[in-house]
Formats: structure tokens, C-alpha cells, sequence
């Protein structure tokens, strides 16, 4: 006889979108349901997707802009209202669509007296405004002004080197993130062995991608990354031995530990500021020369709670905060890695 427990046990995990309104052009929200897990799955999953959504889910946006016969981002034209530098940042603000991963080109060739808006833009056919009133600048005297724009697709956030552009082409630090921000919460259901999770997540997105667009997109990342890691075989796994066991010094000059450099890397780049510790840790910490994860991690529970003035309330906060920000934990024991 199949009981409730048993019932609940065996459903698939599914998802569906409660709410979805657009608040502006270029700014839509979206409320998923995720349900059943089983008790602690919706944290793993909603930090994932969190990350997933922000970091991996490519947009499209303009990288670069010419100006003819100007030679400083600071320069002005007689008869435009804003300097270079602010017509570059309007730029930076126009949302595309495109589906391309090519370089596209667009240009604005515009008569003045006007004001000039994303939609008096020449785009490619496979690539659309989200918001063709999104302001550009404002021509004040009867003159032509056109300007040439770069659009290209990636994901994150780039702020280019100014000294590698010339001839009236400027760069653009062009945020390529089609998703603003992810919320998630978890909430418990049923009772003993029954219980499970349920994983609400917020979605808002600039317009060039919906909510349930960006959530399908990031899962095909999540999918993806991972993959690699079915192929790997025994001996080429990185892995390394705590400080003391027996089997390290035994098994001296193999690959006793190695571990993966770009881990190692991301780490030393990654400084303590992110995790956004209460003021007497990060201040202890800093006076503990622990300035980067990494720096972090050559430390254990146990060695953390030796830290001047960082007492058992600090470590847990720090385990907190590293579990939250980048879902790993500080060692149990020293970790000897090389």
C-alpha cells in the first residue's frame, strides 16, 4: 500500500512560473515554484541557479562606438549637449536582442535640432532594441552627427583599455547581463522522513531576455559545466592528503597535491571584501595578513579560532558567509596543498 511518505518520496522534481509581470521595457520579473526536494537540495539548487543566472546567461550589448574627428572620450562637439564620455555611458545603458554571437554593427545618423533615442539607431536585422526611447543625446544646432556602434554577445561585466583604441573609437564597459538580479527562499514541508523543500526564485531581467528565458538558459549552464567531470578518470583527478596522514609522505613526489589552477586562481583573485562579514572579523582577518580566499583556506576551523580576537562567533560567520557567496567551507583540518 503506497503511503503519503512514500507518495512524496517518488514525485519528480518540477518547476512552474507564479508570476510574471513586465514593469517596464527594460524591466521584467519573474516568481518560480521548485518543488519536491528533499531536505537541503533547494539551497544547493538555489544558490547554483543564483549564480548561474548572474554570471553565465549571455547577453547582448554595444562594446564600442565611433566618433568621427574626435580624439578624447572627453571631448566636446559643438552642437551636442553631452561630452563623449556621456554619450558612452548612454550607450552602454541601450538594451539589445540578438541571437547572433557575431560582431554586428549599427549606426545612428541623426540632423539636428534632436533628441536622439536608441530608436534612431540602424540596427542588423537579427539584432532589436528592447527600448527604442532609451535616451542617447541631444542635438541642439542644425548639424549631422553619426556615430558607428560595435554590438557583441558575452556575458558579465568588461571594462576595456582606452590606450587600445584609436582613430575615434572608444570603448564601451559594456555589462552583458541580461539578468539584474535572483532571489531565492526555501520553505519546509511535510513532517519526519516526509519532509521536503520547497524553492521559491525571483528573476528580474533588463528586457532582452524573460524570466523563464534566463531560468532555461541558465540551467543549460548548469547542465553543461559539470560535464567534463563524467569523463575524468581516477588517476587524473587533482586531489591532496590533510597534514599528518601516513599515506602523504609515503606516496611523496607522485601527485599527492596537486589540485585544479584555476580553483587555485579564482581563489588568489578573490579578496574577503565579498563575503561581506560584520566589521570585527574582516578587521581581524585583515590583521591576520588573510587578504584572499585563498589566503582563507590555508586556514582550518580549528586554526581560524586561534586568530587574534577571532572568536568561535567569527569562524561561524565566516563559514557562513563562504557557503553563501561560494558555496564551499573552510577545512576541518590543515590542508597541505602545493
Amino acid at each position: 500500500m503506497l503511503t503519503s511518505d512514500t507518495l512524496i518520496s517518488t514525485q519528480a522534481i518540477q518547476w512552474k512560473c507564479v508570476e510574471s509581470k513586465t514593469e517596464s521595457r527594460r524591466l521584467h520579473y519573474g516568481r518560480f515554484v521548485v518543488s519536491p526536494f528533499k531536505k537541503g537540495q533547494a539551497s544547493t539548487v538555489g544558490i547554483a541557479m543564483r549564480r548561474a543566472s548572474l554570471q553565465e546567461v549571455q547577453g547582448t550589448s554595444i562594446t564600442r562606438a565611433r566618433f568621427h574627428g574626435v580624439s578624447h572620450e572627453y571631448s566636446t562637439i559643438t552642437g551636442i549637449q553631452e561630452t563623449i564620455r556621456d554619450v558612452l555611458v548612454n550607450l552602454k545603458e541601450i538594451a539589445p536582442r540578438g541571437e547572433s554571437n557575431d560582431v554586428k554593427e549599427a549606426i545612428s545618423s541623426v540632423t539636428g535640432p534632436k533628441e536622439v533615442t536608441a530608436g534612431d539607431t540602424s540596427l542588423p536585422s537579427s539584432v532589436k532594441a528592447v527600448d527604442d526611447s532609451q535616451y542617447i543625446v541631444t542635438i541642439t544646432q542644425p548639424i549631422s552627427v553619426s556615430v558607428e556602434s560595435k554590438i557583441e554577445k558575452d556575458c558579465g561585466y568588461h571594462i576595456e583599455n582606452l590606450n587600445a583604441y584609436e582613430n575615434g573609437e572608444f570603448p564601451v564597459d559594456a555589462v552583458s547581463m541580461p539578468v539584474r538580479n535572483v532571489n531565492y527562499s526555501v520553505h519546509l514541508f511535510g513532517s519526519g522522513r516526509a519532509t521536503r523543500e520547497t524553492s521559491f526564485i525571483e528573476v528580474w531581467t533588463n528586457g532582452s531576455l524573460t524570466p523563464d528565458e534566463a531560468m532555461s538558459e541558465a540551467s543549460k549552464k548548469l547542465i553543461d559545466l559539470p560535464t567534463p567531470f563524467l569523463h575524468v578518470k581516477p588517476e587524473d583527478a587533482p586531489y591532496f592528503y590533510p597534514v599528518g596522514d601516513g599515506s602523504s609522505s609515503a606516496l611523496a613526489g607522485s601527485q599527492v597535491c596537486d589540485v585544479n589552477e584555476l580553483e587555485r586562481k579564482l581563489s588568489e583573485k578573490t579578496f574577503i571584501d565579498q563575503l561581506e562579514l560584520p566589521a570585527r572579523a574582516f578587521n581581524c582577518l585583515k590583521k591576520a595578513k588573510i587578504h584572499t580566499i585563498a589566503d582563507l583556506l590555508n586556514y582550518s576551523r580549528e586554526d581560524s579560532s586561534k586568530i587574534r580576537s577571532f572568536g568561535q562567533k567569527s569562524v561561524d560567520q565566516v563559514s557562513k558567509a563562504l557557503w553563501e557567496h561560494f558555496a564551499i567551507e573552510l577545512p576541518k583540518t590543515e590542508w597541505h596543498i602545493n
